[in-house]
């Protein structure tokens, strides 16, 4: 009872919150415009476009088909660039969590990999990879694949050793010890670390986008910046800021979701 409780509150919650999402886009457009009157009688004003001509080239690109286009190739590099950059952090995370040695060998490498910016290494990944999709991905995968490794490595080594004894005690199979201890315990930070992750693709997308590409979100930026097509960079940058936006809330959901079931799965073992 409690529990269903507590779910309908915390949808109640998020739908409270929808109004503040509102206003917030209201105030956004409202500066918006605000700063488009403040330029409109000076000679920048053709730098500041208004919300109309933002709207109505957004329009124009949707009905050519070119918008679309150039989103599903960023969304294929985000996409492949998450996959990589996680499924490399899971195996290196639960390697470094199980083994001093390892963690001490790898710990240089993968604090060298975050130190280098990722703007200077992506110009060298283009250079080995080409400037097709192979580069996006790996600039997409180094720029996510830290805080989802180092959210692993917290849930693993935060687990009470006593666990693990008992466990052991009780001659549990490292299957059994991994499936109904680690995974677990770990999960809360790992899913913490992929929602931090899922935001990041979309910025590893667009910078290996800026060093070389001819399609994709990016290239409509530098398209527009070299055309000086400022309603058509807006557009560019809105649309990332909305799957940005999006993906961070499928993952939060997803996130909600799963540590709900596992909640309701605890419970209903301890009745």
């Amino acid at each position: 009872m409690s529990e269903q409780h507590h779910h309908h509150t915390g949808t109640g919650r998020r739908w409270h919150a929808l109004p503040i999402y509102l206003l917030t886009l209201l105030l956004v457009l409202l500066l918006w415009e605000l700063g488009v009157q403040f330029v409109a009688d000076t000679p920048r004003r053709f730098l500041f476009p208004t919300p109309q001509a933002v709207i109505a080239r957004a329009g124009q690109l949707l009905r050519d088909g070119t918008l679309l286009r150039h989103t599903r190739v960023t969304l294929l590099e985000m996409g492949l660039g998450l996959l990589l950059g996680t499924s490399t952090a899971l195996l290196l995370g639960y390697t470094v969590a199980h083994s001093e040695f390892l963690a001490h060998l790898l710990q240089p490498v993968i604090v060298t990999s975050q130190a280098v910016p990722i703007v200077a290494l992506a110009p060298l990944l283009t250079v080995w990879f080409g400037p097709g999709l192979i580069s996006k991905i790996f600039v997409c995968a180094l720029i996510v694949f830290f805080p989802i490794l180092v959210n692993i490595v917290a849930g693993l080594t935060t687990i009470d050793p006593r666990l693990h004894d008992l466990f052991r005690l009780l001659e549990a199979s490292r299957r059994q010890e991994l499936f109904h201890l680690e995974i677990p315990a770990a999960l809360p930070a790992f899913l913490t670390g992929l929602r931090v992750g899922g935001t990041l693709a979309g910025m590893g997308a667009v910078v290996g986008e800026f060093v070389a590409s001819s399609e994709g979100l990016g290239y409509l930026v530098k398209q527009g910046q070299n055309l000086y097509d400022l309603p058509l960079m807006f557009v560019a940058i809105l649309t990332l800021t909305f799957i940005t936006l999006t993906v961070y809330g499928l993952l939060g959901l997803v996130e909600r979701t799963v540590l709900a079931w596992r909640q309701r799965d605890d419970t209903a073992s301890q009745t």
